[in-house]
This record gives structure tokens, sequence and C-alpha cells, in this order.
């Protein structure tokens, strides 16, 4: 699953490609409409796919911005202001292009579940080869709550301190620091390879719970969150499976990846360990994280 340094990749690649250019019309993929007749949201969330299309169609995207794992699409209409919010889920990928037949990879060709035609020529378009991705259009962020509970980027100043004050409440003391520090709620943006990547860095096993952690190597920790995010963003991300980028590239941070999908710990040379943790495999060295 892409997390922030993937996102934040493909919202630096659209924001050259699209702010400033009005959508003329959308059309959603078969398989949308299929399942929205069968009781089902199938990527286009809290809307009948003949509504999304039509509310969308001359909307002008003011902005493109990142928060957390989404992607804010600003949108103008009338005067009166939008926003198109996007996760991409497991597989999701946007891509701008001249036309359909320039997306290169026979898989996101032919999972195509959202183009939007622009004004001026050419398309914006999502392709989700899972469907896990969500597609929600919005009057104002506040109108889907789960994105107003997020906690502060973790580049902001306060989010190290919000991290820890999070880490005591009852609701995380206990759990397992892995399952914590994945939580969006307690930071922003941080999935299961960042998560993998920092606790080895830091040498704490993932199973430890955060009681029995201490504030100062918290912090370490959270240091360690945020050094390793802005290497990946620098990398253009890690393409583990099937991210990409709007023009199709891949990232190149899993070539500097120290422990997650390791079988060997490059520091001591011990075989690996897996567990699951918040419902994900964790990989970590027996030998250095405790």
């Amino acid at each position: 699953m892409p997390e922030l340094p993937e996102v934040e990749g493909v919202v630096q690649a659209l924001k050259p490609e699209i702010e400033g250019r009005t959508i003329q019309q959308v059309q959603l993929s078969e398989i949308i409409r299929i399942s929205f007749g069968e009781g089902k949201q199938c990527i286009v969330k809290q809307a009948e796919p003949d509504v999304f299309e039509i509310s969308l169609s001359q909307m002008t995207i003011t902005k493109v911005e990142r928060r957390a794992k989404y992607i804010f699409f600003h949108l103008l209409k009338e005067d009166v202001p939008y926003v198109l919010v996007s996760h991409l889920g497991m597989t999701g990928a946007w891509f701008v292009v001249n036309s359909p037949e320039e997306i290169n990879e026979a898989k996101f060709k032919k999972h195509i579940h959202a183009t939007f035609q622009m004004a001026d020529g050419g398309y914006l378009i999502y392709s989700d080869i899972r469907r896990f991705g969500e597609l929600r259009f919005l009057t104002k962020i506040e109108d889907h709550i789960p994105l107003t509970k997020m906690a502060p980027e973790p580049f902001d100043e306060i989010a190290c301190d919000y991290f820890i004050a999070k880490s005591k409440l009852p609701k995380y003391e206990k759990k397992a620091v892995k399952d914590v520090i994945m939580d969006g709620q307690v930071i922003s943006g941080c999935g299961n390879i960042y998560a993998t990547e920092a606790l080895f860095a830091q040498k704490i096993h993932p199973a430890r719970t955060m009681n029995r952690i201490s504030e100062k190597r918290k912090r370490a920790l959270f240091e360690a969150i945020v050094v390793i995010l802005r290497k990946s963003i620098e990398a253009g991300g890690s393409t583990i499976s099937d991210y990409r980028n709007i023009n199709g590239e891949a990232g190149g941070m899993q070539n500097r990846l120290q422990m997650y999908g390791k079988k060997m710990c490059p520091t001591c040379g011990t075989a690996t360990s897996q567990m699951t943790i918040g419902g994900r495999t964790s990989v970590f060295c027996p030998n250095c994280q405790h």
C-alpha cells in the first residue's frame, strides 16, 4: 500500500500537470456502475455514479495537495469550492496522458476506473488493479469525519509531542509499538514499510508495548520515522509491487530498505523473523531488536 512518500511523489508530479485545468467530463468504469447497482461502493464512495460524473464536469482543479496518505484535489465551479479526495488503496495509480493508449503497462490500462477528460485536451486517469482505492467528492473535508481525525503531518513541529502524548493514552499504552505508529491518528502516513525500517533503525522489537518504551526512546523513534520518510521522498518512494508515479515510473527506495522484506539482518547476519501485528506482517531481527 502506498505510504506518505509514494503519495507525496504522485502529488508533486500531478501539480504542474493539472493545477489550473478544467475537467470537461468524467467517465466511470462499468465495474463501478455494477458495484453500485449491487449495493456496494467500489472506488467511488458516497455517490451515485451518474451524479459523480455530472458533478465533476466543468470543475476547475485549483490545487492538489497531500494530507497523510490522501490526495486532495481542490475544485472550483461557479465560485463554489469542492474537494475530490483520493486514497490509492493498494494498487491505485494516477496518469496524465494525451490518450489512454499512452499508459504502457497492460495491467493498469486494463483496470482504468475513472477517466477525466480535460477541457484543453488530454486526460487525467485513475487506474486501480485491486480496486481498494477510494474517490470521494465532498463539499468540504469535514463531510468525511475520518479525515478530521488524522494526526499532524510528521514534519510539523508539534507532531513528535503529539505522538508522545497519544502513546500514553489508555487506548495505546499497552499496544505493540508497530501497531501504534501505523495508526494514522497517532502518526500520519507511516505504514508497514517505514514502520519496519524505523523500528530496525532504533533496534526496537515491533511487539514491544508503548508503556515499555521510554520517552527518550520514543522521541528517537519518531525522528527515525521522519528521517526514513524524507529519504524515501527523495528516492521517489518504494515500488514493492504496483506503485507507479503519474508517468508510470517506479520508485527507488526499495533498493535502500534495510529490513522490510529481508531474509537476513544486514547488521548481524541473523535470519530475520516474522510475526503479525495489526494485521500486517512484521519483519524484524530477533538478535538486534529488543
